[in-house]
This record gives structure tokens, C-alpha cells and sequence, in this order.
């Protein structure tokens, strides 16, 4: 029985750092989108505005509160970005995040 239990006790530590490993990517992904998005919209203190990007992804599950939130400041600032150009640029980034996590 000892044998199993090690294999599950594998399993739970195997997807609780995966899981820790998805939120790490999400987080630099939406800190990477800010970065891009304050850029576009000329904002003087880009980190300050990819902090209100990370914290946009609390408002629900999944991330199209973050694409809402940039969409919302594109359109406020008259700033012509389509929404896949959007979604395209959230996707390269996750990739970007990711390989950012896994190489630390």
C-alpha cells in the first residue's frame, strides 16, 4: 500500500506545481500584455499600468477580463487594435510567459 500512496502523493505534488507553474505563465503573460498596451497607449509609467492589467485578471475566471480591460483602454484612447489583434498578442505572449517560467 505504501507503494500506491507514494504514487499519489507523485500525482498531487506533480499537478499542485504544474498549476503553480500556469499561474506564474498567466501572471507574466498579463504583465507582458500591459507592458505592450502601455507602450501603444503611451503611458508614461508602463509598470504601473501592467499591475492594473494583472490585477484586472481577479475580476472572474479566465482571461477575458483582461482582454476587456485593454479593449476598454484601446477604445477610451481611439487607439485602432482589433480584437484578434488583441487576442493574438495575449496568445504570443503566453507563449513567451511560459518559456519565461520554465527557464527560471
Amino acid at each position: 500500500m505504501s507503494g500506491m500512496s507514494d504514487r499519489e502523493k507523485a500525482f498531487e505534488n506533480k499537478f499542485a506545481h504544474d498549476e503553480e507553474l500556469k499561474f506564474k505563465a498567466l501572471s507574466r503573460r498579463n504583465k507582458l500584455a500591459g507592458l505592450w498596451a502601455a507602450e501603444m497607449l503611451g503611458r508614461e509609467d508602463r509598470n504601473a499600468y501592467a499591475r492594473e492589467v494583472i490585477v484586472a485578471d481577479f475580476a472572474e475566471p479566465g482571461h477575458e477580463d483582461v482582454f476587456r480591460k485593454l479593449r476598454h483602454d484601446f477604445d477610451a484612447a481611439g487607439i485602432a487594435v482589433s480584437d484578434a489583434e488583441i487576442r493574438m498578442k495575449m496568445l504570443d505572449l503566453l507563449t513567451e510567459a511560459s518559456a519565461q517560467v520554465e527557464n527560471q
